[in-house]
């Protein structure tokens, strides 16, 4: 019998600096591992918080900018209010009730990335 477990999505990167500064520091992110084939070439590495993990990509052919994830998580509200109290440059994300009863928080990484934290009422 087949089973699914997980899906890690891969998003794509643009430049290592900005998406650590992004994913671990103001997102909470741990770097789980990293992999070039050789010094200078682009980076892909894996980065988890609690039981999501992601891939970050900076290899052209793995996945296009743009993308959107929608992440579950309990306890929207203390997330978001603990994201506007880092102070980050470039973003202050918000808190949206929707019509399909849940409660989100959205953010778009430095590469057009946007990231869905959403908690069902």
């Amino acid at each position: 019998m087949v089973q699914f477990s997980q899906v890690i999505p891969i998003l794509r990167i643009f430049d290592e600096s900005k998406a650590r500064e992004f994913y671990i520091d103001f997102l909470g992110f741990a770097v789980d591992w990293e992999h070039r084939f050789e010094p200078g070439m682009p980076l892909y590495m894996q980065i988890s918080k609690g039981d999501i993990h992601l891939h970050l990509s900076e290899h052209h052919g793995d996945c296009c900018p743009g993308a959107a994830i929608r992440i579950h998580v309990s306890g929207v509200r203390e997330l978001q209010k603990e994201l506007i109290d880092k102070k980050y440059a470039y973003a202050r994300p918000g808190l949206e009730k929707t019509p399909w009863n849940s409660e989100e928080c959205t953010v778009k990484d430095p590469f057009g990335n946007r990231l869905v934290f959403c908690e069902y009422t």
